[in-house]
């Protein structure tokens, strides 16, 4: 069996290069370049491949440079550092809990986040840092209740899993007492931002979204690392230089982080954390999280989702967050249906 290649980053960071990952991830990226070029060009002012890609070079005409530049081009990237954002997050709490079922929009920490950014949304009727910043403490605070109530010793998966669950269903019933006591407009922008969606997003969000993942995304790379060694037990990971503790913690804070910044600036997008890393598994046959992967097939997803639910319902666009969750239902069945045959086995 050929080894695998090792890039160095001077003496203290190694990274294993696996030549099928890398594959998948350049097929990825060549895809989400596809369907990020097909966004741009079609819409009610259809336009030609040359018209986009002279706009987005600088030589083309007002107009369409409006269209291209402060219409569709935010839209796009904010999908796709969105759907990254969630594809990593998803895998690092799957591979935590040692659980597929274990993504954040399962668990309740994208319903914290949304929690924390709707009561700043409707409470104090802040800007976008504002509810960014609610977004995290909500975020941070359901990552924290759900781990008190879920520890015994430790954190097994299923417990996580189901502890989750019913926060996630608190959290939910929280927000429409919220709704209950805004004014109508602010209940009416409020439950379509609820329900996940990228209508009208500018550059504002994607500055917020680009900082964030510029300094999250390495970390979760860097960090998960120690991601394979922990799936295999505190006392191996242990044993193998790693603190279970000290890790995990660090991972939750960033993963965690990464959630909240893209609940904030599209609100909670489904299944798109709980699908994607295990498309990725699939896609690189790994037997680890693969966290590259997982950014990329987020990213796609995502984007493919938005510019599928714009398109293919003529004037009747349907925001995201609807596209996502028809999708992702059949996907969490099918995984339900996997796993309780896997265990009547």
């Amino acid at each position: 069996m050929a080894r695998e290649p090792v890039v160095r980053f001077g003496d203290a960071v190694s990274v294993r290069v696996r030549p099928r990952s890398v594959a998948v991830v350049a097929v990825l990226l060549a895809g989400i370049a596809a369907v990020a070029v097909l966004g741009l060009m079609t819409g009610d002012f259809a336009l030609t491949l040359g018209e986009v890609l002279g706009s987005l070079a600088g030589r083309g005409p007002g107009g369409v440079d409006y269209v291209v530049l402060d219409l569709r081009l935010p839209r796009v990237l904010a999908a796709v550092l969105v759907g990254a954002a969630l594809g990593v997050s998803g895998a690092v709490f799957q591979s935590l809990s040692r659980n597929p079922l274990g993504s954040p929009d399962i668990i309740g920490f994208s319903a914290g986040s949304a929690t924390g950014a709707i009561i700043v949304l409707i409470g104090t009727g802040g800007g976008l840092l504002a509810i960014a910043g609610g977004s995290v403490l909500g975020g941070v605070a359901a990552a924290v209740l759900v781990y008190a109530l879920a520890y015994r010793g430790g954190v097994a998966g299923y417990r996580l899993v189901l502890i989750g669950i019913g926060v996630s269903a608190v959290l939910a019933s929280v927000n429409t007492f919220v709704l209950t006591r805004a004014g109508l407009r602010q209940a009416q922008a409020a439950q379509v931002w609820l329900v996940g969606s990228l209508n009208g997003r500018g550059w504002d969000q994607v500055l917020l979204l680009a900082c964030a993942v510029a300094v999250l995304l390495p970390l979760a790379v860097l960090l998960g690392r120690n991601l394979a060694l922990l799936e295999m037990g505190d006392g191996v990971a242990a044993a193998l230089g790693v603190r279970p503790e000290r890790s995990r913690l660090a991972l939750v804070v960033v993963s965690v982080a990464l959630v909240a910044v893209s609940t904030a600036c599209a609100g909670p997008i489904g299944f798109v954390a709980l699908a994607a890393p295990q498309v990725a598994r699939r896609l690189c046959r790994s037997a680890g999280p693969a966290l590259v992967g997982s950014a990329a097939t987020g990213a796609f997803l995502l984007l493919a989702s938005d510019v599928g639910s714009q398109r293919l319902f003529g004037t009747n666009t349907v925001p995201v967050g609807i596209a996502t969750a028809a999708v992702g239902g059949v996907y969490l069945a099918w995984l339900l249906t996997g796993e309780w045959r896997r265990g009547r086995r």
